[in-house]
């Protein structure tokens, strides 16, 4: 039997009515969530392009400490999220998923927020393409930039998983503060 060495990447299908999405790690940590209801290829694709030569291993096992985190984000017990991350993108891609995941939830900044929190003001349309390719949608909380008109703007996982995004963050900041101060 031929042992293979490629490294591997760990995936999962998390399921949280309404919610299914398949989400994959590396050994150093979380590297891709997918959009809402979209089929394996999804994950299978942005693998291929981005990560060639892992395996794909289904371990749900492996992947419960990063299920157990988005159940608790989705019933509302959890704003931030204590999972290693393993993110691939260029040096720029980087800075603007750090910018946004410093995005405190219930919140939302503006594309033009974003580019100069990283000091680049001119580079709003790069930031949307930056945003665009987060690999760990929820975690890296892209959901949360919207257009400087205040109307919701692209987003890989669709505009109804980002309104949906939204308003779960709205009601359960709403239902915190109304159990903290009742």
């Amino acid at each position: 039997m031929e042992q293979t060495s490629d490294p591997i990447m760990y995936w999962t299908s998390f399921v949280h009515e309404p919610w299914q999405m398949f989400m994959a790690a590396t050994t150093n940590g979380l590297c891709f969530v997918g959009s809402a209801n979209q089929p394996f290829e999804e994950l299978e694709k942005w693998a291929n392009n981005r990560l060639p030569g892992y395996r794909l291993v289904q371990d749900d096992e492996k992947m419960q400490t990063y299920a157990a985190q988005f159940a608790e984000y989705f019933e509302g017990r959890r704003t931030d999220f204590t999972l290693p991350l393993d993110l691939v993108g260029t040096p720029f891609h980087r800075s603007v998923w750090n910018a946004v995941y410093d995005i405190g939830y219930g919140r939302t900044y503006t594309y033009t927020d974003i580019a100069q929190r990283i000091r680049k003001p001119e580079s709003v349309r790069a930031v949307g393409a930056a945003i665009g390719a987060n690999p760990v949608l929820i975690v890296v909380p892209c959901h949360r930039v919207i257009g400087k008109n205040g109307k919701l703007t692209g987003y890989r996982g669709g505009l109804e998983m980002k309104a949906g995004l939204l308003q779960l963050e709205k009601d359960c900041s709403l239902s915190q503060f109304s159990i903290a101060y009742d």
